[in-house]
């Protein structure tokens, strides 16, 4: 092993460490706005890893994509309808967490067996090297066309629907008239007997 493996075996071990830690903070932290910034360090170490694959544009639309589009629009949706509420208890909730540990590890055991199933050898593919946009933006414009579009019309959905749960709260159960709306609110008379005697010392 000369130093470029192990410095490639070293970064790896780091951001695999990191990516873990990552998305178990996101997980497991009760405070979601710390859960999303966890988030954009998970997509980060991806990016390293892309980085380690010398895939570079990857690398690079990792970053801008998933941290700069994708976590900036959950946090927004995050900060939009972040609302303190009281939660009545759930009766027998415990089933729904045994549900959904029993489904977590399902999906984790058929993705342990499709790893370890998996003939990992080296494929005798040449890589795409400098021509590697130019092979990506045609399969996104032919074979992923589709699911490329459904993407980006699902994270709309999602931001005007956290627009509308946000502005819920500041529609008024009745309509003012054009009279009471065009009106500005009358100052206390207090303050303006106080400060008419303030005038006349």
């Amino acid at each position: 092993m000369n130093l470029a493996e192990g410095v490639q075996l070293v970064s790896l071990g780091i951001l695999g460490l990191i990516m873990i830690a990552g998305a178990l903070g996101v997980v497991l932290l009760s405070n979601i706005v710390y859960s999303a910034f966890l988030l954009a360090l998970v997509f980060i170490s991806i990016s390293g890893l892309y980085i380690l694959l010398n895939a570079g544009f990857v690398a690079a639309a990792q970053v801008l994509i998933y941290v700069g589009a994708v976590n900036v629009l959950i946090l927004f949706g995050i900060m939009l309808v972040n609302k303190e509420e009281n939660f009545a208890p759930i009766n027998r909730a415990w089933l729904g967490k045994a549900a959904t540990g029993a489904v977590c590890a399902g999906i984790f055991g058929l993705l342990g067996t499709m790893i370890v199933s998996h003939p990992w050898a080296l494929s005798s593919e040449v890589a795409a090297g400098d021509l590697a946009i130019e092979v990506i933006g045609q399969h996104f414009f032919s074979d992923y066309l589709l699911p490329f579009e459904l993407a980006s019309i699902l994270l709309l959905v999602a931001l005007v629907g956290a627009i509308v749960l946000a502005r819920r709260e500041y529609i008024l159960d009745e309509t003012p008239t054009q009279t009471e709306s065009l009106t500005l609110p009358e100052r206390p008379r207090e303050l303006v007997a106080a400060g008419s005697a303030r005038d006349q010392d």
